[in-house]
């Protein structure tokens, strides 16, 4: 079953994003829904904002004109508001992608989700705690700025005519505090029997934790890390089938007992 596709607008803080994202930018948002409307902020006069020029006619963003009236005051960003809450009033969207490290859309990601819309943040990992909890999920940019190289790099033989390069992974096994959050989450959301739907764990996660992403750790798939980690028993209700629904639950501890 194909679910229904959100209805997005994107708007981007050129002053505040990195053009090296745009191909992945573009590729996460698409998991997420259809952005019909793309918009990026800046003052286009201006030569720092040149990288991004050349990306804007094949992504179809439309470039917004900002002019900087006063030194050290970024009227960017104000441009970005006022044009979100127009869309906002007009009520034909399902939610916004934000792409910005800037701490002044907090209050903005947060009004947005009072309306009862989505609200996807993208920003680099010096972002702002402020901005990242007022948003429904954040993506680091640095983690789609590896997915896009690692792409590129798999793209490219080696030597040997295989694929290389695989992403540096962290050992997870040592990583205390991620394995009580993940467990914690898994106890929180089973059934009777122990059972927790993943899809469950994952939206949970997200509920509390808007950054959470497998990608921090460098894993590509919230499964890879269930797998790494070897503290989960999982089972499928259907391995056969399209709409295959996955489950886990915490290892047990057997007990034996001991033959007289």
């Amino acid at each position: 079953m194909i679910k229904e596709q959100l209805n997005l607008a994107v708007i981007i803080d050129a002053d505040n994003s990195q053009p090296s994202i745009i191909e992945g930018l573009m590729e996460e948002i698409a998991q997420y829904g259809v952005a019909s409307i793309k918009r990026i902020y800046g003052d286009w006069t201006d030569t720092r904002l040149k990288g991004w020029k050349t990306h804007l006619l094949s992504h179809g963003i439309q470039p917004m004109q900002q002019f900087g009236y006063t030194v050290g005051k970024n009227s960017t960003d104000s441009a970005m508001i006022i044009d979100a809450m127009d869309l906002l009033y007009a009520g034909k969207l399902d939610g916004f992608c934000i792409v910005s490290s800037d701490s002044d859309f907090t209050r903005l990601a947060q009004r947005i989700r009072e309306s009862g819309l989505r609200v996807y943040g993208f920003g680099e990992k010096k972002t702002p705690k402020s901005f990242l909890a007022a948003c429904d999920k954040f993506i680091y940019t640095e983690n789609l700025r590896k997915e896009q190289a690692h792409q590129q790099k798999l793209k490219q033989p080696s030597k040997s005519g295989t694929a290389k390069n695989e992403p540096a992974k962290t050992d997870i096994t040592k990583d205390e505090a991620l394995k009580e959050l993940l467990k914690n989450v898994v106890e929180d959301t089973a059934d009777h029997s122990g059972w927790s739907y993943l899809v469950h764990v994952t939206q949970t996660l997200a509920n509390r934790h808007p950054d959470f992403d497998p990608r921090n750790y460098g894993y590509a798939k919230m499964m890879d890390m269930i797998n790494a980690l070897d503290m989960f028993e999982i089972k499928e209700n259907d391995p056969f089938s399209h709409d295959k629904a996955v489950f886990i639950r915490c290892k047990r501890k057997r007990h034996y007992k001991e033959k007289p």
